[in-house]
């Protein structure tokens, strides 16, 4: 009996130990840690872009403005977010929504004010959070007093702008060469009052500066300056590929020969890409630099914008030689311009290992999922691969850029009417083509809640409509469920603060057509078991898939379930098998090591049976 006493006893403490461990080894598969030793602040930045004019409408005028952001950065703040760009706020006559800046130093009206934007950086700052702007070289409006003076030929700003007389055709002055508009048309346009054409590669309203002129340069080293010393953490430099032209005005070679008003008439090889853009990228890169060194602060970034091939984007990080630093990272858009709804695992292996494998030695890459002028990722890649491509956004190496309202899967308004389009890149092909050229889809408010306006604006009419799906979409809603797009968003972003997503090395593998994978690991212990590291499984298909973790990365046995996608039936801290992952439909999953809990959990549970032989033997 005593030995039966003392088996009773033990067992009783036993089971104690091992639901306290449990208890213990359950929570750490969430914990995180965070180690950025070596990585400036930039580098493993979650960037927002926030379209001001559809995010916050603060005094009920229609219109998202300036102080709307400020209203919503503890939303951002709780989300994960980093840092924030804001589209074009500055003064402009809004052809092009603010992307025709007719005064680089002032905000504009309908925004606010330069002291609404001094607020928010520093309110920003209390937060942590980095306010980055847009910033628009390639041109000015039309009303900018650069340009104003400039046609009527006042130094020093006569040459200023992109100016030719043209040439004679039977008789008829003629724009010099076949050189087309992105907004389809002409690249050239009259004036009367100087007698020349000036050139504008958007709309007319958007007259190109050239970059020939030290002096337009010198400008814009003054514009930065003036809003770093505001509080701007950095600037996202627009349309940049587009700043230089071939100097002697060469016609370019047919591309299309079928419509020659439009953009893809030519190949555009003397009016983008020209590589003397890439010294005035150095040029400004130093001014960001010497500026963030005589402050003493953290770094100020530049990012650029330049729908260009894989060889002249990377050059936007340095000089060939490596010598003449430029931009921190140039904008990828590989995942809005290659890959899409059709594309299998094998696409995604190739396109993604191909920017990496590429990638300049201690460069920090990037991801954009979406932005302003392209369609939604729920509209890109379906709503069922909405998680999964959220996922593959924050795990993958380096800076990731969401647009906002991405991460709630909100969907393109593509049935806008005409008559309420607005975009000059859809109004200027008519009733008939404007729908899939517009980006005002994608433009649409923010779905905030399921009351008046999607929570957006209190004023009778928005300067967009709100998306009619808003109360099945938005972002109250899904804070509110159980489990959404939100949450798991915002799981991903928490996720990806773990060092083994900071500083891990990278490996892909497509299983089949559909199933895509890649594991994020360290080298940190002799017993290579012992390492970190996160496996991602997205099943891109609606049909489930058998996968062996181990043709990836080997594993020892059991692996744990640390995230799951809104789709998925798995769940957080279930133990798998590592040679036989099940993923279901539109599934996502990330995979980790069983956690030292559970492993505890199991250690005692050998040792109880080795004391219970012991005291029955």
């Amino acid at each position: 009996m005593g030995a039966h006493k003392m088996a009773e006893r033990t067992v009783l403490l036993l089971a104690a130990l091992l639901l306290l461990l449990f208890c213990c080894g359950a929570s750490h598969s969430q914990e995180t840690t965070t180690d950025d030793s070596a990585k400036e602040w930039w580098e493993t930045a979650v960037f927002y872009q926030i379209y001001p004019r559809s995010f916050y409408d603060s005094d009920a005028d229609g219109v998202g403005d300036v102080r709307g952001v400020t209203a919503k950065l503890q939303y951002l703040k709780d989300t994960g977010i980093d840092a924030t760009w804001l589209s074009p706020i500055f003064s402009s006559p809004q052809v092009d929504f603010g992307y025709d800046v007719s005064d680089f130093k002032s905000v504009d009206p309908l925004f606010g004010t330069n002291a609404d934007l001094e607020e928010l950086f520093r309110e920003a700052t209390k937060l942590g959070i980095k306010i980055v702007l847009d910033f628009v070289p390639n041109h000015t409006s039309d009303q900018h007093q650069w340009f104003i003076d400039s046609e009527k030929g006042i130094e020093p700003y006569k040459n200023y702008y992109v100016w030719h007389p043209g040439k004679m055709v039977n008789g008829q002055r003629v724009p010099p060469n076949n050189w087309q508009s992105v907004f389809y048309g002409s690249a050239w346009e009259w004036s009367e009052l100087r007698g020349e054409y000036y050139l504008h590669q958007f709309a007319k309203g958007q007259p190109d500066l050239n970059y020939r002129n030290p002096a337009v340069v010198a400008e814009f080293d003054d514009v930065l300056r003036y809003w770093m010393e505001r509080g701007a953490a950095g600037f996202r430099v627009d349309a940049i590929n587009h700043m230089f032209e071939h100097p002697e005005f060469i016609d370019e070679p047919i591309n299309n020969p079928g419509d020659p008003n439009s953009y893809g008439y030519t190949h555009h090889i003397y009016t983008k890409d020209l590589p003397e853009t890439y010294d005035v990228i150095a040029r400004w890169r130093r001014v960001l630099d010497d500026f963030a060194r005589q402050k003493g602060g953290d770094a100020i970034i530049m990012m650029t914008e330049a729908y260009a091939n894989l060889t002249m984007t990377l050059r936007y990080y340095e000089s060939d030689d490596g010598q003449q630093q430029r931009a921190h990272f140039p904008f990828n858009f590989v995942m809005i311009e290659e890959l899409g709804e059709g594309s299998t695992a094998h696409d995604f292996k190739f396109v993604i290992d191909r920017w990496l494998n590429n990638l300049p030695r201690g460069k920090t890459t990037n991801w954009v999922l979406g932005n302003h002028d392209k369609p939604r990722v729920a509209s890109r890649y379906g709503p069922a691969r909405v998680d999964g491509m959220q996922l593959m956004l924050m795990a993958l190496p380096g800076v990731a850029v969401t647009y906002n309202g991405d991460e709630l899967g909100m969907e393109d308004f593509r049935d806008l009417s005409y008559e309420d389009t607005l975009d000059p890149q859809g109004c200027n092909l008519g009733p008939n083509d404007y729908k899939w050229a517009s980006r005002d889809p994608q433009r649409v408010p923010f779905q905030w809640d399921d009351t008046f306006n999607a929570g957006f604006s209190k004023a009778p009419r928005t300067w967009l409509p709100v998306h009619p799906l808003y109360r099945q979409t938005n972002l109250l809603k899904q804070q509110e469920a159980d489990y959404s797009h939100y949450k798991f968003y915002h799981d991903a972003v928490r996720m990806r603060k773990d060092r083994v997503f900071t500083h891990g090395l990278f490996k892909s593998r497509a299983f089949g057509d559909w199933a895509f994978a890649f594991v994020r690991y360290l080298r940190e212990h002799e017993d290579r078991f012992d390492d970190p590291y996160r496996v991602v499984l997205i099943n891109f298909s609606g049909e489930p898939k058998m996968v062996d973790v181990n043709e990836l990365y080997e594993i020892r046995n059991r692996t744990e379930v640390y995230l799951v996608g809104t789709e998925s039936r798995h769940k957080v801290g279930h133990r798998l098998d590592a040679k036989q992952v099940m993923l279901g439909p539109w599934d996502s999953i990330v995979l980790g090591p069983v956690s030292a809990g559970t492993r505890l959990v199991l250690s005692f549970v050998l040792l109880a049976l080795a004391v219970l032989k012991s005291v029955f033997v």
